[in-house]
């Protein structure tokens, strides 16, 4: 893999493998957090916006870019980031990129655009409403997280996005889609060399060589509350939980593969995961429990999700609570911890086997740690952990008094 920044502060990575489909991304450190006095809910309305039309293209012409070619165009928003991410041939690989960077550096959000596109995004607002096991999460995170520019929600509101308009729009890209905040990734059967030196010549064509150093976000720690436990009623066919707390940050090197190992015990994605073995396997009260851990640049949050129905809810909450306390109380044998370890190993080098998958984290990487850790050095960081960190970290995250729930009843 070859990692470099060019001269107006882009980083860059490439890396080859070995596989006839290239792909690209393009991570800006811009997300829902970072928004600041915009209207709530900017970035990710940016993220669709500037598909419909560029200086050089119109919307119609970029749909059909890549598509014509066999290839695929996409983006996503995070609370920290935007990507914009594209799947071609590896001969295409230089169109995709070119793309991209237009994309972020000169899209002109066509008024008319922007009308159209504002009813796409309220029409997404409103399907969470259809969709509670998503819903009940993003008002757990956000009220967890409250007073936080973590806890904005990524879709903004039907009153914020309605006000958003082209000025706007064009402020957001000058101010925070800036060289310096933006990381270019490629995976494909090349020669590094050849494609680190194809980078540069097509970034220096966009941008002009910078000593401008970019700002980098103002960090501030959660505030520390006690706990919440809150129940919604909505009346569905499904009652849907979330249990969790604050977590350590993407930044917290001594904590956080701990945290990461013990998310993957209690709820990870095989079926015997701790969660899924009681709660499923064993006694079929769920059709699934899972534990997500999001890490975030000052903090993390850790949660349980499940679903189930009304009578089984409170066999369900015992059963987490459960399992929680037996990884807070007892010390995981040798053999256990082993055999935990060598699971998530082999979880993490299958999905990183997929091009799409090792392409953006590789952006997330660059842009976060302004460089990308080899599987070597993440494998070693999880077998380090101990049997200890693993029960500190349990008794940490799931202290009582700071652990929450919400609950749509």
């Amino acid at each position: 893999m070859l990692i470099g920044k060019a001269a107006c502060g882009l980083q860059y990575a490439v890396k080859r493998s070995g596989n006839a489909v290239g792909y690209c991304s393009l991570t800006i450190k811009c997300g829902t957090r970072d928004e600041g006095d915009f209207h709530s809910g900017i970035a990710h309305f940016t993220e669709h916006t500037i598909f419909k039309g560029t200086a050089r293209k119109s919307s119609r012409v970029i749909n059909s870019y890549l598509d014509r070619l066999g290839g695929d165009l996409n983006a996503f928003t995070t609370k920290e980031e935007i990507v914009i991410h594209a799947t071609v041939l590896k001969e295409d690989l230089g169109k995709a990129a070119s793309l991209l960077l237009e994309l972020a550096t000169c899209p002109t959000f066509p008024e008319e655009e922007i009308d159209v596109e504002k009813g796409v995004v309220i029409d997404e607002i409103n399907s969470y409403k259809d969709s509670p096991a998503d819903d009940v999460y993003d008002k757990f995170e956000e009220a967890l997280l409250s007073g936080h520019p973590l806890g904005r929600p990524i879709l903004g509101t039907t009153a914020s996005v309605k006000k958003i308009n082209g000025e706007e729009l064009r402020k957001f890209i000058k101010e925070r889609f800036t060289p310096g905040n933006m990381a270019l990734a490629i995976v494909a059967d090349v020669d590094e060399k050849r494609m680190e030196n194809a980078v540069l010549k097509l970034v220096g064509k966009v941008f002009a060589p910078s000593s401008v150093i970019p700002e980098d976000r103002v960090l501030k720690t959660p505030e520390t509350r006690g706990s919440f436990h809150r129940t919604v009623e909505k009346k569905n066919h499904e009652v849907n939980a979330v249990i969790g707390a604050l977590a350590p940050s993407l930044y917290d090197k001594e904590t956080r593969f701990p945290a990461i190992l013990l998310g993957n015990i209690i709820g990870g994605p095989a079926s015997n995961s701790r969660l899924n073995d009681l709660l499923r396997e064993k006694n079929g009260w769920v059709y699934g429990a899972e534990t997500s851990y999001t890490q975030y640049s000052e903090t993390g949050v850790m949660a349980i999700s499940l679903g189930c129905d009304r009578g089984n809810l409170d066999k369900c909450l015992k059963g987490v609570d459960k399992v929680i306390r037996k990884m807070q109380d007892e010390r995981l044998s040798d053999a256990a911890l082993k055999a935990a370890k060598k699971q998530l190993l082999g979880q993490l080098a299958i999905s990183s086997d997929n091009g799409e998958t090792q392409c953006l984290s590789m952006g997330k990487s660059l842009v976060s740690f302004g460089t990308v850790s080899s599987d070597a050095q993440n494998r070693a960081a999880i077998e380090a952990v101990s049997a200890e960190k693993l029960q500190e970290a349990a008794r940490t995250i799931f202290n009582p008094e700071t652990t929450s729930s919400l609950i749509f009843l």
